[in-house]
């Protein structure tokens, strides 16, 4: 009996102490079931003010219930109040991207507005009048799709930043600066001007062009051109047209290159906001100039000209061969210019020297054109008179010496007979026939008398050569047959071959002096200063736009 009683006692206490275990474990789980409800409902009123901040009429997060009978029923809790989250954050994010792209479309019509306005207060009052209600400007509206990069040029000259002429050693630059949507500098560009190009607005035109042909090397397709140069800003409208066609040809150009672009604005703005590309090229003005005054340092001496008087580099300057005598170049030249134009072979210009010029010595400072007379001067000057011969033939025209023409027995040809030999002969250019004793192309079976019998002037210009030198009174040297007229000056002549004889009665003069009685000048024909001086006008300012 006491061993059953032992065994239900134990039996009890094994119950009780399950059922305290069971009571324990249900505690314990709706304890954690608690405080996880807890912490999401927590973490959903954190996310609370972002919903009622962007939304007032956003409904509020579904509560999960305080307990429930399966883990299955928490889950799908879960889930729920997860997918609640993400709808309310993904309707403000669009919210916030609507209001965001509505801020840009209003920036960017409020920017083209100003634009468009700026353009209309340039326009003139007349144009206005006239054309004033047709003038649009549409809003693009692909424009914020693409970065607009500005160009900045300028074109100076070195009087704007030197002063004084005495100072100002005619230096030209242009300075451009491309820069990007957010302002940074691309590119830019300092270039000097070669050589004489103009005023201001030329300048402009070629900075400008310099420009956008580096755009267009960058790849970049909208940009809008900056300048503070209203007629630089009126051309590219074409408010105000080019007067010379130079300048329009140039205008034409960096029009034709802005059609290149996908949008190409221009913009007049004040002198302050084109500050940077003004200093650059101020900056390359003064480089440009500290190279000449470098290299003007590192020059040798200049030499004073005998002729003009000029200071002239030495570089310049002429030493004659075989006398020493030293001119200028632009001397050397002119001087042989006069002589060559008037059939004598220059000599050194210095007073009393005979020096003959040589063609090689003069190749330095002659044009090629000069050249080929003097060549042809020299030929000339190495025959005597009386063996100079002209081929015939208009299209040939050589000249030849008596021993340089082809004889006919030099030949072997049969067709001649013996009494063409006595005058017969033949070009050594062009290798035609031609009779020596008529000085004209060869009459075959013809002796000469019968020649001139048969064609008295056996050229129609010779005849008429005749007659206008019968009109103007001219004389032809009785040595050489050629023709003179006197223009001015004396009546002592002296003919390119060297014959000198009176214009009034064709004789010789011997000696430098007459053989005969007649005036040796005219008042008519004396070379007299003229008082009054061409009065060339030239426009120191820029140019003229209307």
């Amino acid at each position: 009996m006491m061993a059953g009683d032992d065994d239900l006692a134990a039996l009890h206490e094994q119950v009780a102490l399950a059922s305290a275990a069971a009571i324990s474990a249900s505690d314990l789980d709706h304890a954690f079931q608690l405080q996880l409800a807890e912490a999401i409902q927590a973490s959903l009123r954190a996310h609370s003010p972002h919903s009622a901040a962007s939304s007032s009429s956003s409904q509020p997060p579904p509560l999960l219930p305080a307990s429930s009978d399966s883990d299955a029923a928490y889950a799908f809790a879960l889930q729920a109040a997860d997918l609640a989250c993400a709808e309310q954050d993904r309707r403000d994010a669009q919210a916030c991207r609507a209001a965001h792209a509505l801020a840009a479309a209003s920036a960017r019509v409020a920017a083209h507005d100003a634009l468009f306005a700026r353009e209309l207060a340039a326009v003139p009052e007349d144009r206005w009048a006239h054309d004033g209600d047709y003038f649009e400007r549409p809003l693009d509206p692909n424009s914020s799709a693409r970065p607009l990069f500005r160009v900045f040029s300028k074109g100076m000259a070195s009087k704007d930043v030197v002063g004084p002429r005495d100072r100002d050693p005619g230096i030209a630059v242009l300075a451009v600066a491309v820069c990007g949507p957010q302002g940074e500098v691309v590119l830019r560009i300092q270039k000097p001007v070669e050589g004489a190009v103009g005023g201001r607005m030329t300048l402009e035109v070629m900075a400008l062009m310099e420009g956008l042909d580096a755009a267009l090397g960058l790849g970049i397709g909208s940009v809008t051109i900056v300048t503070d140069y209203r007629p630089l800003h009126n051309h590219m409208l074409g408010i105000w047209r080019p007067s010379g066609r130079k300048l329009a040809d140039m205008i034409n150009q960096v029009l034709s290159v802005r059609k290149k672009f996908e949008k190409c604005e221009i913009s007049l703005v004040e002198p302050s906001q084109v500050s940077y590309v003004v200093k650059l090229a101020r900056d390359s003005i003064d480089i440009q100039i500290a190279k000449c005054l470098a290299a003007s340092a590192s020059k040798e001496k200049r030499e004073t000209c005998t002729i003009c008087l000029e200071d002239t580099d030495i570089t310049k300057i002429h030493a004659v061969e075989g006398c020493g005598h030293r001119f200028c170049f632009s001397c050397m030249k002119e001087h042989v210019k006069v002589k060559l134009l008037h059939g004598m072979l220059p000599a050194c210009p210095q007073d009393g020297c005979t020096t003959k010029l040589t063609v090689e010595g003069s190749k330095i400072f002659l044009s090629a054109r000069l050249l080929d007379i003097m060549v042809q001067r020299v030929r000339e000057g190495q025959i005597p008179p009386s063996q100079k011969i002209y081929c015939p033939y208009p299209k040939c025209s050589a000249l030849m010496s008596l021993s340089e023409v082809i004889h006919p027995m030099q030949e072997s040809s049969s067709k001649y007979t013996v009494a063409d030999i006595a005058t017969l002969r033949k070009c050594v250019k062009c290798r035609g026939s031609f009779c020596i004793r008529c000085k004209v192309p060869w009459h075959d079976r013809m002796t000469c008398n019968e020649y001139k019998m048969r064609y008295p002037h056996a050229r129609p210009d010779d005849l008429r050569l005749q007659n206008l030198a019968r009109q103007q009174l001219w004389r032809q040297c009785i040595r050489c047959k050629h023709m003179i007229e006197l223009a001015e000056g004396c009546y002592h002549m002296t003919c390119v071959c060297g014959y000198e004889f009176c214009y009034t009665c064709g004789k010789e003069w011997k000696q430098k002096k007459p053989t005969c009685a007649c005036p040796l000048w005219d008042e008519h024909n004396i070379i007299r200063d003229d008082d009054s001086e061409d009065d060339d006008y030239y426009e120191e300012g820029e140019d003229v736009f209307y």
